[in-house]
Formats: structure tokens, sequence, C-alpha cells
């Protein structure tokens, strides 16, 4: 492929950049969104309420602005005109505006931009929200710059503008500074943005985990009851701060003074723990926002898990906690832990409070979560943080994600997942998160029940699971099939450092465990290899004639301790092997106890001769505490029951380790395509006939906007027509029904190849009309493409798919009629990076056919990644694209690119609340 030009993304919102929620620095939450002609008043209100200051600052004087210049700011129904965007919160009890920012054209290219914050609320980096936010709008809108104008002694709107990554230049003229900004999204601004979206959203996650007060609201004094069980653990774990008992019945709970409500408690609180009834919860959020708290777990049920009335419920809750700058986890969630030495913060009602360690947690089941923390503890496992998120109203795993990317007690992070609230913003903190700190995901609901009605073989091929599976591969989130191998996997990921490569060396003293384990380690992609020449010699020395010095390393069930020992550190040093697998199985009357530190000794010498950063795993197939990680002088040896976990849990780690350690991926930006040309074809189209499968001239057009490869041809209405494009492109061509209606041409027999004459390609012309005739629908027949007859090469097929909460999959795989049959596809989540698609092509089974086979030439690899990488550009910047099936796509020889035989594309409208495209960021990707 040619040099690539990188393409950086903006930033995904968890809601979107035009509405929702917005993060401060200081971690407090504020409301954002479009102003609308009925905001006028309240804009008003704004702009008086401003110090003579801040609107000198703003408009030059200190007068306010007249009723005409905020009526216009209030309508932003033409983005193209002007937009402004309004922050607000909850204040003394009324929902007012905080903060202001507009953009207005100026000329084609750039528009003018200005910022109000109030007083109250200056130096909380809500400037710097603003102009990220408009930018992303101006940019959909056709601007590229923003023209800004400021005193001199604005310095803070100065350094809004320096630090915001955006390319800019000042010029001082008429005693104001003006400053041009480039909006475009380029490395420097992208990565701004999303480090202040890190470091702000850590700021209001750590209330929960780090508060300097706890109030229990609805704690009691009765044993067994939730309030009652969460002071307990609050008070016998000993939480490094104050904890508030409140519930209006008592004054003493847990022989600690109780408070009639949070107003009423002396000092500030950070955290409260809500467990009442559905219907005080509201008032409760009431009461701690007039207190000051900051973060609220809302444990009580009834809401959107329930019914209709329980959502409703739940939207006003989400709401309130918002307007008052709170966040919230829950509601119906089981509470959190940190078992942080410094905190031991204990807020839920689990009877299992883990060790500590460095392992953190987020839950979406609240009952599940109890049964994690007792098999944690049970395998000895340490966690330095539990979250039970529940109905995740409002703090997210994404949040979590974010705060524990930067914890540094936390080193491996686990998830349980039911569902995914905004799936791409995930993908884009996931990828970057990956990088440093491994993520291990169970997701449950991996079936659909019933089947899915679709037009086009790539949608029957997209089973329920496929986007999830993708998003994973993509992002270097490790897949837990279940429970058991999340803590398999966490145990070694916590423990041992990441392996080298796939080269995996088995020390047993059984064959048949051996053998097994070689089987399983080379069933999951990993290699067997045989150990160097110096240390089959070493081990020589001292083993057995009986052993095995191959690989496996069969030192025969009699071994003694210091074999184990011995055999270990010699294995740790052999340079062929990049892990160790150590195997026992107790025979006779062995002594488990001293084989157990022979291997611990072994592993203490071997990292004391050099190989620190070799990871060791054993397999004890012992009744005694078998599964639980022994220490081995300061580090920890993850064990093992039976062979097959430990080979499933070395294959996924090294594929994660081979992504972490594979360069940055990057998404391409192509400069050659005529983005405009395609959506005036589609636009057309919806606009005629409501959208549905396009003609293929529409298609023709579309893939030639975006430089895709087709072969020459044209549509022919009549027989003539067909005869005039046969004789222009040459003989032999291919006739083909062009019909809306008629999408499965084979079945009619609207297909015929190879046609060598003028007199066969009218015949084939009338006889495909005649056959859609036949059907009792001749209109169905726009006419017949033909095309040249394309030979050689290999057939694949690429196509997309939506889906409703990811958006486009798109799908590379063996094409032609035995696509369904054979079922040998891949699925990735659009936008592709450069690694994507070459992923994607080394994937299928098929892939020893594309690098040629048994005589035949190999396909133009290149060429399929471009294709690949074009189409997966088309689906992001044409939203409508519903479904698309290139089928069969000609893979070429190697400098004859690709050829696409045949293309349907499905459009719809798009839809409120449709994904947003474009999420995962190139600077991280």
């Amino acid at each position: 492929m040619k040099t690539i030009k990188p393409l950086f993304l903006p930033a995904l919102y968890q809601d979107s950049a035009a509405q929702g929620r917005m993060i401060l620095r200081d971690g407090s939450t504020a409301t954002i969104r479009v102003s609308k002609p009925d905001d006028a008043e309240a804009l008003a209100k704004f702009f008086q309420h401003l110090s003579p200051e801040s609107r000198r600052q703003r408009f030059f004087s200190e007068s306010k602005p007249g009723m005409n210049m905020i009526s216009a700011l209030s309508d932003s129904s033409n983005p193209r005109k002007q937009v402004t965007m309004l922050v607000s919160r909850v204040a003394d009890g009324a929902d007012r505006i905080i903060a202001t920012g507009s953009y207005i054209a100026h000329d084609e290219n750039t528009a003018e931009f200005a910022v109000a914050v109030d007083d109250a609320f200056q130096g909380k980096g809500i400037g710097a929200l603003l102009l990220e936010r408009l930018s992303v709008i101006a940019v959909g809108n056709g601007f590229v710059h923003f023209l800004a104008v400021t005193n001199p002694n604005n310095q803070a709107m100065l350094e809004t503008f320096r630090n915001s990554g955006f390319e800019m230049t000042e010029k001082i003229e008429d005693g104001l500074v003006q400053v041009n900004i480039d909006v475009t999204p380029r490395k420097e601004s992208v990565a701004r943005s999303e480090m202040r979206d890190r470091v702000f959203t850590t700021a209001s996650i750590r209330p929960f985990f780090k508060p300097n007060a706890v109030a229990v609201v609805g704690a009691s004094r009765e044993p067994g009851s939730i309030g009652y069980r969460i002071m307990q653990q609050l008070t016998g774990q000993q939480f490094n701060g104050p904890v508030y008992p409140v519930n209006p019945k008592a004054s003493v709970i847990c022989s600690i003074r109780a408070y009639k409500s949070v107003r009423d408690i002396p000092e500030p609180v950070d955290l409260a723990i809500i467990v009442v009834p559905k219907k005080f919860v509201l008032s409760v959020i009431d009461d701690c926002a007039a207190h000051g708290v900051k973060a609220v777990v809302v444990i009580s049920a009834g809401f959107a898990e329930t019914d209709d009335e329980g959502k409703a419920l739940q939207a006003q809750l989400v709401q309130k906690v918002r307007d008052y700058g709170m966040r919230m986890v829950g509601p119906n969630c089981l509470g959190l832990i940190n078992t942080d030495p410094e905190v031991r913060l204990g807020a839920s009602f689990s009877p299992t409070y883990p060790n500590h360690g460095s392992i953190a947690m987020s839950s979406q089941s609240g009952a599940l979560g109890i049964a994690i923390l007792e098999l944690a503890t049970k395998l000895h496992l340490g966690l330095s943080c539990f979250v039970s998120v529940g109905n995740k109203a409002d703090v997210t795993g994404n949040d979590l994600l974010q705060y524990w990317e930067e914890d540094p007690q936390t080193n491996v992070i686990l998830l349980y997942l039911e569902s995914f609230g905004n799936p791409r913003r995930f993908a884009r903190i996931a990828r970057r998160v990956s990088r440093s700190t491994p993520i291990v995901c169970v997701k449950s609901g991996r079936t659909t029940a019933g089947t899915r009605a679709a037009g086009s073989h790539t949608a029957a091929l997209a089973a329920s699971d496929v986007a999830t599976e993708a998003l994973f591969q993509q992002t270097g989130v490790i897949r837990a099939e279940t429970l058991e191998e999340m803590f398999d996997l966490a145990a070694m990921l916590a423990h041992q450092p990441l392996p080298q490569g796939r080269r995996i060396g088995i020390v047993t003293n059984a064959g048949g465990p051996g053998i097994l384990a070689t089987d399983a380690c080379e069933a999951a992609g990993l290699e067997v290899p045989l150990v160097s020449d110096k240390t089959r010699e070493e081990l020589k020395s001292f083993l057995p004639a009986a052993a095995a010095l191959n690989n496996p390393i069969d030192m025969i069930a009699s071994a003694p301790p210091e074999h184990f020992k011995r055999t270990i550190e010699i294995a740790m040093q052999d340079e062929n092997l990049d892990s160790i697998i150590v195997i026992y199985i107790p025979v006779g009357t062995a002594d488990n106890k001293a084989i157990m530190e022979a291997v611990a000794e072994g592993v203490a010498a071997g990292r004391a001769a050099g190989a620190a950063n070799k990871p060791v795993i054993a397999v004890m197939m012992t009744e005694d505490h078998a599964n639980v990680p022994m220490k081995v002088g300061n580090e920890t040896l993850p064990r093992y029951l039976f062979p097959e976990s430990a080979a499933r849990v070395l294959s996924k780690i090294v594929r994660y380790a081979e992504w972490r350690n594979a360069p940055l991926a990057i998404i391409p930006d192509f400069e050659d395509v005529n983005v405009a040309k395609a959506r005036a074809i589609c636009q057309k189209a919806l606009a005629e006939r409501n959208g549905g499968w396009l003609l293929t001239e529409e298609v023709r057009e579309i893939l030639k906007a975006f430089k895709l490869p087709l072969p020459a041809g044209g549509v022919a209405k009549t027989a003539d027509e067909a005869v005039k494009i046969a004789e222009e492109i040459g003989y032999p061509v291919a006739v083909k029904l062009d019909s809306i209606k008629l999408v499965h041409k084979t079945e009619i027999g609207g297909v015929l190849l190879n046609l060598k004459t003028k007199e066969a390609v009218r015949k084939a012309f009338d006889a495909i009309k005649a056959r859609v005739d036949a059907t009792g629908q001749p209109e169905a027949m726009n006419g017949a493409l033909i095309q040249p007859m394309v030979s050689g090469g290999v057939e694949v097929m690429v196509g997309v798919t939506e889906d409703p909460l990811f958006g486009p999959l798109i799908a590379f795989g063996l094409g032609g009629i035995y696509v369904e049959v054979l079922k040998d596809v891949n699925f990735r989540i659009t936008p592709l990076s450069v690694q994507d698609a070459s992923q994607m092509v080394r994937s299928i089974k098929g892939y020893k056919l594309l690098q040629g086979y048994r005589g035949h030439a190999p396909a133009d690899l290149d060429a399929l990644e471009e294709l690949l990488l074009r189409t997966s550009t088309m689906v992001e910047e044409i939203p409508e694209i519903k479904e698309l099936d290139m089928n069969p796509v000609f893979a070429l020889e190697p400098g004859k690119g690709a050829c696409i035989v045949d293309c349907r594309i499905r459009i719809e409208a798009k839809t409120v609340g449709q994904p947003v495209r474009y999420s995962f960021g190139a600077s991280h990707a």
C-alpha cells in the first residue's frame, strides 16, 4: 500500500458532543446542550449575573448584551450560521446557566469563537471543554478555523487556546489579541482531549474510593438488614475516616451517633451510601446536594431493572444527580470496596471483604459480585478495588477503566459485563488502557433466541456475539469464557511477567499430563520446541536415563525434589523457551510439600540466574489447595488443576502480549475520495424512494467516489445499449440483472456469463427480461449491468452490516457461492486501522489460498487491505449505508490489485441516537 497519512479522530463522549453530561476539572459535573429559542430569558439572566470584568472579556464592554444578540445566540437551528452551547447546573435550588460558548460563521471556512463562564465556575476547565466540543460540531459542518479576539490580559483564555493542542497563530491588532485556530483534529489536540477526559473523570471517581467521610443513609440497628451490614463492614474493616449513620428514627447505630438527615451532619461528607426505599431516594439526593456530598452509591432497587415506572424514576434520579454536579454508582447495586490499607473502605453489604492486592474488578451483577468476592478470597487473590455498578445509570465501566488506569494500586482489571452502554467509547478507552494494564472480561448474553431475517450474506453471518468478539480483538481486551477462567487469567497477569513469545517449555514428572499439555498448547496456537543442546546436556548430567530430555522434559514419576529444582532452574535459562509450565502429579508416597518447596526454590534460582522476565506457572494435580497461588520469595506462582487450563491461560496471555507489543495502529486518511458526491447520491435515493437497495449505477458511482476498484462497464436499458457497452469494453462479457426488488439475481437466472458475441449479449438481455416478466413484476427490471469477464485470482467477499449498538461491522472472507456454507469470515468494528485490515486478511482459514497454493499465484494482499480500509472509510462517512455486500471480489496477482465484480448497498435515513462514527483514536489505536 502507498504511504499512509494518519487520520486523527476527536474523542467520543458518553452522550454526544452536542448534549449530555460534562465532567469538570474538580470532578463535579454539569449538563451541556445546544441552545434553543426559548433559552433567551435564561441566557439574558446569565449575562446579567456575570461580573463586569467577565462581561468585558466576553463583549469588550461592561454593559449587558442586547436582546437581539441574545435571541440570535439562542437559535442554533442552523449550524452553518451559528451554534451556542449552554452549560447548566442546579444552584441555590434553581437550574441555571453557568457557562456558554458560541461559534458564529465568519466566512465559508471560518467561524468566530467566544466563551463566557460564571465567575464562581472559572478555573474548572469549562472553557477548554467548550472549545473542544464546539470544534467537533464546527468541523462536522464544514468549518476548519476558529477566529477569537480577546484582551491581552485575558491570560486564562489565551492559555486555553495554547493548551488545546490545535495549531494556532496569534497577532496583536488595535490593542487586542487575534487568535486563529485550525480546529481540524490533529495528534496533539486528540491527545490533550483524551488527557482532559482521563484526568477529569479520575477526579470525579476519586470520592468513591478515597472519601474523607462516609454517610450511610438508611443505616439500621436491625441485624441482617442491608443498612446494618454496610455499617458493620465500614466499622469492622476500620475505614480510615468518620462514618455517619443517618436514620430519622434512631439516635445511635453501631455505637455511633446517628443523624436524622444528611443535612444535620456537622462535618463535610464526600460519599453517601443510600439504602432507603426507592420512593425516598430523590429526596435523599436533595439532602446530599445541600450538604455538598460529591458521590452517592444507591443500593436501593426498584428502578430500571423492574418496569416502565422504574425506568421513569431512574431517569429522574439521573437527572437530579447530574443537575447537582454529583456522580452516582447504581442504583440496584451491591456497593463498592477499596482494600488500600490507607483507606480500608467496605461500602458494601457483601459478607466477604477481600484481601488486599493489585486486581480491580467491576461486576454488573450484585448477586454474582458476592460469589466473585468469596471465590477471590478462596483462591487467595487480592483485590485493590471492587465495584458493583448495578444499573450503570451514571458511573459505568468506561469511567472505572480511566480511574484504574491511573491507580498505582491496580495492575489488572476484571470486568463482568451483561451489556454495553456505549461500546464505541468503551473500545476507545479500553484500547488505550490495555497498552499498560491488562483487561480481562467475561461478557454474558452470547446467544440470541430466534433468528434474524437478513437481506445480505453479511447480515446473516453476523451472529449476536460477533460485534463483542471483534471489539475485544481490536482493543486488546482478554476474553474469559467463564468466571473460573477469568480468575485463572488474573492469577498469572497479576503475578507473572508477560511472555515474550509463543515457545513453551514443559517440565513434568509424568508423560501423560505432559502430552496433554503439549496437545493443548499446540491446539491453542502455541509452540513446544526442542530445548537447546546446552539444556539437554545439563539435564543429562543428573536425570535418569529413562527421562525424556527434549520437550516436554519428563523427569519420570520418581523424580525427587532436587530434580524438580534443578530442572526448572535450567529450563528457565533456555533461550529457546519463552514460558515454563511445571506439572506435578503425586505418585505413591511422594512428599507433596517437599516437591512444592523444590518448585519454589527452582523458580527462585532461575530468577537469580537471569530469567527475570520469563513467566512460570504450575499445574499441581493434587487435592491440597492445588489451584491456590504459591509464594516464591517476593513473587507468587499461579497454580492450576489441569494442563489444559494452564495452556488456555498462556495462549490468551501470549496473544495479549503480542497485541500490546505491536506498533500503535493507524487509521488512514484518504484524501482522494469524493464524500460529497456519494452523500448526494444517497440523499437523492432517500428522497425519491425512501432508500432501500440502491440501483447498480448508484452503487457503482458511490464506489467510484471512494476509489474502490471496479471493472469497466455500465447499465443498459435495452438490448441495443447492452450490445453497445459490450462492444466498447470488449468480449467476453457478463450480463447481470439490475433490480432493487429481485436482489438475489442468480435465483431467477439473472446472471449470464462469458458471452463472446453481440448476438449472445442481445439474446442474454432478452432472456433476463423474459424471466423477470415471468415473475409478474416486469417493472422490477431496471436494466442490465454489462461488464467484462474477470478471470484468475481468488474469490473473496467484503461486507458491512449495521449493528444497532456498535455501528458498522465489516466482514472479510472467502467469497463466491460458498460464503454462507464455509462461513470462513471474520468481522471488525469500523473504522478499521491499517493493522485491523492486515489481521482480517490473514485471519481467515483460507489465507493459504491468498498466499499462493499448489501452483496458483498469490493474491495482491496490499490491494485487499486498501479495499477494506476504503470500504471502512465509506461506511463511516456515509452513515446511511446499512448493508453492503461485495461478493465476489477477485483478489488478483500482486501488482494487479483487486476487482469488485458484484456489489449491493442498502441505505436508510439516519436515525436519532445512531451510534457515533469514528470511535478509535489513531493516536492510541
